[in-house]
């Protein structure tokens, strides 16, 4: 678990990256180095929302650079690079709200139906060259329930819905947890 300290900072990181991004003067200060359990490896998905509607959101699925460089720059992907909306703008920056979702490890599941929970776990299938994740924190949203949740990540990979359990061999799927944290309203 990471701390309320790392949690703010965390948050003020992936600001600051958005801000520098789109050159807004609070970005032009330098923030220290990250230390402990920030400047281990670590994956997060960084979403950026307008009054609750989702405005860019991208991870990391691996951890494979230091957990405080993963949020910024996933921040700013997030933020300039989600396919699903036009680059964001410095105007854009002060109405948004940001949230992290830090990744626990992958666990490939063989019993989808009976191995995860809404609310706690996200997904991931995977089959061939396709692969689809969903956060924790998107089932609840929705209202789904564990099939729906497996459809809809399959959808998302490009697989017809029912790909987590048909097929030869059906799609792998994966649960994983998330600390989930954002700034408040």
């Amino acid at each position: 678990m990471l701390t309320d300290a790392e949690r703010d900072d965390l948050l003020r990181r992936a600001r600051h990256a958005a801000a520098r991004t789109l050159g807004l003067p609070e970005g032009k200060r330098e923030l220290p180095l990250p230390a402990g359990r920030l400047a281990a490896p670590g994956a997060s998905f960084v979403t950026w929302k307008r009054d609750g509607r989702l405005r860019g959101c991208i991870g990391s699925v691996e951890p494979w650079r230091p957990l405080a460089e993963d949020v910024e720059r996933n921040a700013v992907a997030a933020l300039v690079r989600d396919p699903r909306f036009a680059p964001a703008q410095a105007r854009d920056l002060r109405w948004l709200s940001v949230e992290v979702s830090v990744l626990g490890p992958l666990e490939e599941v063989s019993e989808p139906l009976g191995q995860l929970e809404i609310g706690v776990h996200g997904v991931v299938v995977k089959k061939g060259s396709r692969s689809g994740l969903l956060l924790p924190q998107v089932a609840p949203e929705w209202g789904w329930d564990v099939p729906t949740l497996l459809a809809q990540v399959c959808l998302k990979a490009g697989l017809p819905e029912t790909a987590w359990r048909e097929g030869s061999p059906p799609a792998t799927v994966y649960r994983f947890s998330a600390e989930v944290f954002g700034e408040s309203a």
